[in-house]
């Protein structure tokens, strides 16, 4: 590889948070790491998201087991990325749920992004040895389906792309909460190398119709009360559309990968340079929104090949 990824060398441990949400609602943090949401219904538990290790998924069951003692059921998964989904098998849930989109997705490209991301997140696969293969859903949905854990309903939704094609959310009425995968960011970078820049605005306005109490974004701390949910939506679309509008304007004079990402570092790291792993997301950024500036609607699959075409189209 011709450069290495920043996050290869982010070793240090994170410190682990496990927020109080709403009633029976909790977020599992871990400073900029990706997230997990605990949903307690009236006789069992749903996890939203399962890490990139069942070691890693044990920190979030031993969490939940300090509130409660209630089988875990279900598991739901916002999107396909290995760091969220191979983790799933350590909570023995009878339920693993996406949306059909992102179940395609697995099949399209879910080894290439598992071998990709063990590259570039070598922290967070610890116990790697452990992930049994690929994380496949047994429930598939298209657009919405409603979970009922006893009398608590929940909403599971496809609100539009952003992230990813397959993004969901998970909304609980009772509480008026939503954990919104990697939809939302909360002083956390996005990563958009597999993005629709295009669609993301639109989509983080679906979710701000919803005049949420809470939410547990993809990465970065527990955003309680309207306000500042209001504000980490209007923070995410400023990140997302400030990587996207000067690529978009480089593109169409045909200008190369390297000036869209001189024009990127220029409007972005004076407003987000501190943000969690800022620096590793940014190339990917540029890539994917100089593809999409150019009409490439289909994410293109990372690969180590591509990586390596990448960062010397960059640094040229």
């Amino acid at each position: 590889m011709a450069k290495a990824f920043a996050s290869q060398g982010d070793l240090s441990e994170k410190t682990i948070s496990f927020t109080k949400i709403g009633d029976g609602l909790y977020a599992f943090t871990a400073e900029g790491d990706p997230n997990s949401g605990v949903i307690i219904g009236d006789d069992s538990v749903m996890v939203v998201e399962a890490q990139a290790t069942p070691r890693l998924a044990q920190k979030v069951i031993d969490c939940i087991r300090s509130v409660t003692d209630k089988p875990i059921s279900h598991v739901v998964l916002t999107h396909y990325h290995a760091v969220r989904v191979l983790g799933a098998s350590a909570f023995n849930a009878g339920q693993v749920i996406m949306s059909e989109v992102a179940r395609n997705m697995v099949v399209e490209r879910g080894q290439e992004d598992w071998d990709s991301e063990f590259q570039r997140f070598p922290r967070l696969f610890q116990g790697h040895e452990s992930i049994p293969g690929l994380t496949w859903p047994t429930t598939t949905f298209s657009g919405r389906m409603s979970v009922f854990l006893g009398k608590r309903r929940v909403d599971i939704l496809q609100v539009g792309r952003a992230h990813t094609a397959g993004d969901t959310v998970i909304h609980v009425p009772d509480q008026n909460v939503m954990f919104t995968g990697d939809i939302v960011e909360a002083h956390s970078a996005c990563y958009c190398g597999d993005g629709h820049f295009a669609d993301w605005g639109t989509t983080l306005e679906a979710i701000r119709a919803y005049d949420l109490a809470a939410i547990a974004p993809g990465r970065g701390d527990a955003v309680v009360g309207r306000d500042a949910v209001n504000a980490a939506l209007d923070r995410t679309r400023d990140f997302v559309d400030s990587t996207f509008k000067p690529v978009a304007r480089i593109a169409a004079r045909g200008g190369s990968l390297r000036e869209a990402w001189d024009a990127v570092r220029a409007e972005c790291d004076p407003k987000f340079k501190d943000y969690a792993i800022y620096e590793h997301c940014l190339p990917f950024n540029v890539a994917r929104a100089y593809d999409e500036a150019r009409g490439i609607d289909h994410p293109r699959i990372w690969t180590a090949e591509r990586d390596v075409q990448m960062w010397a189209a960059l640094q040229g």
